[in-house]
């Protein structure tokens, strides 16, 4: 545990477009990931929604892999880890709800008490939102939504009013995801959430391409764990902790090849310039001029 400075690194963005039926938020999340990465190849749908990605495979040759019922979340963190292994620089996970909708069926048939049931339910749900969240990617996520009502009391009598859409998926998970768009019928977007200061406050806006340019741009202000590791090599004393840091960071080992290398390198010319001065101060080691 230690006190620190504060500082910006690099980051994968982890958002949600949420919307109705027909707003358009396949469309648009494909428009979004494509600005964050600028490569179709680079990005892969996990489609829950009947093949519904594929309507718009004119936009470019992105990937998809469809998810069948039941939609558990085992399902989603497999899917996921099937995309990162693929390489996949952009998820579009289109959508969550069909996870929640799962598990709100499989709680509402289990025996016994209500309370206590949902200690087994929301581990899963848990697991699934972090591996989102642990993914070493852009994750855009969907979220139907639908009307929300409360009651209210008039004239003696409590009268449902509709109060605002609402997300099907677990209440809070907003604040999971660095940045919510909202978009309506009219395929315009807001920001409910918006941790990169990018659209908050801003009137209505069609989303395209250059709104993933933007957030993409976001996440790459700062350093990255990329840019520590380097820190580490040129920093190291000794061989040996230059071995430790070699195998403390195994997914950066083909990257930083040459760097491990060279700083190796330079480490034995350095022991082995102390140990001749050592000999000579010694009068058992002579060195030819």
């Amino acid at each position: 545990m230690e006190i620190r400075k504060a500082e910006r690194k690099k980051a994968k963005i982890k958002m949600a477009v949420q919307g109705a039926s027909g707003s358009g938020k396949t469309y648009s999340s494909l428009l979004i990931a494509y600005g964050l990465c600028k490569d179709w190849n680079k990005i892969i749908v996990i489609d829950t929604e009947n093949n519904s990605a594929d309507l718009y495979s004119n936009l470019g040759d992105y990937n998809v892999l469809n998810v069948q019922a039941p939609f558990t979340p085992e399902k989603y963190i497999e899917a996921l880890q099937m995309c990162l292994k693929a390489l996949a620089e952009v998820i579009i996970i289109d959508s969550t709800s069909h996870c929640w909708d799962y598990l709100i069926d499989l709680h509402a048939n289990m025996s016994g008490n209500s309370f206590t049931n949902w200690s087994k339910i929301t581990p899963r749900q848990n697991a699934f939102i972090n591996a989102i969240l642990k993914a070493d990617c852009h994750v855009i996520s969907t979220m139907r939504v639908k009307q929300d009502y409360v009651l209210n009391q008039k004239d003696g009598k409590y009268v449902p009013e509709k109060v605002g859409l609402k997300a099907v998926q677990r209440d809070g998970v907003d604040y999971e995801f660095t940045l919510v768009l909202d978009i309506n019928a009219n395929h315009q977007a807001t920001a409910s959430k918006d941790r990169t200061n990018l659209f908050v406050g801003k009137p209505d806006f069609q989303i395209t391409s250059e709104n993933g340019e933007l957030i993409s741009d976001w996440c790459n202000r700062g350093k990255s764990e990329l840019d520590d590791v380097k820190l580490l090599i040129n920093s190291s004393n000794g061989v040996n902790e230059l071995l430790t840091i070699f195998n403390a960071y195994p997914q950066y080992q083909k990257i930083l090849t040459s760097e491990f290398t060279l700083k190796k390198e330079k480490l034995q010319q350095i022991n082995q310039s102390l140990t001749i001065t050592k000999f000579n101060q010694d009068g058992s080691f002579k060195v030819n001029s």
